[in-house]
């Protein structure tokens, strides 16, 4: 991931005017001499995708957490197909929760981050389905006494996530809190832009009603 800066692209005179825009696929050309980079070029490299609606802020959401998790100038081919893949499922799917569990998984996962769904952290074992675990998110599940709190699942759970059974509400419920919980703790808490506006959106929906 680079940064750079675009001057004078909103000019009427500007050839970039009119290409720098969210979910459209460019070829560019930069120069470097520090930490921050200057746009020199930029084409269409593909057809532009217009998201819409809980699409488009989902987008923004993935944008947003790919740029908190990823290290400046660290080359991440696999990621970006994978960041494609999702935006044009975003487009055309109305599965949009779904689609960004599976998104926040593999991206975890290609960062060096992948949960662990299928062992006890203590014993090394594979899950048991009956039981209940308590999920730690610096090490993975571990047997526990009881289901008290949002990071605790039965196997059966962990499993579902696992084999992305996201067509089942439950588990996509399970699937929310375990990512939730795991993404806040490598953000070290800070919470993004896109969550508080989706809170405040469901907020709003919510006292309408």
């Amino acid at each position: 991931m680079i940064s750079l800066v675009s001057r004078g692209s909103r000019s009427g005179r500007s050839k970039l005017k009119g290409i720098l825009r969210p979910f459209l696929p460019l070829q560019i050309s930069w120069i470097m001499r520090s930490d921050l980079g200057t746009l020199t070029g930029a084409e269409m490299g593909g057809s532009p995708i217009s998201l819409a609606g809980d699409a488009l802020l989902s987008g923004y959401y993935v944008n947003e957490l790919i740029i908190n998790l990823l290290h400046r100038h660290d080359p991440q081919p696999e990621l970006f197909s994978l960041y494609e893949a999702t935006i044009t499922q975003l487009n055309s799917s109305a599965l949009i929760s779904a689609t960004l569990r599976r998104f926040e998984i593999e991206a975890l996962a290609l960062l060096g981050y992948a949960l662990n769904l299928h062992h006890d952290t203590q014993t090394g074992g594979e899950l048991t389905a009956e039981v209940t675990y308590q999920y730690h998110v610096d090490q993975g599940p571990v047997a526990a006494d009881g289901y008290d709190d949002s990071m605790t699942f039965l196997g059966s759970e962990l499993q579902a996530i696992a084999r992305y059974e996201f067509s089942n509400p439950e588990t996509l419920n399970n699937a929310a809190r375990l990512l939730r919980s795991i993404i806040s703790w490598h953000l070290n808490g800070k919470e993004l832009k896109s969550r508080r506006v989706f809170k405040e959106m469901r907020i709003a929906s919510e006292r309408a009603g």
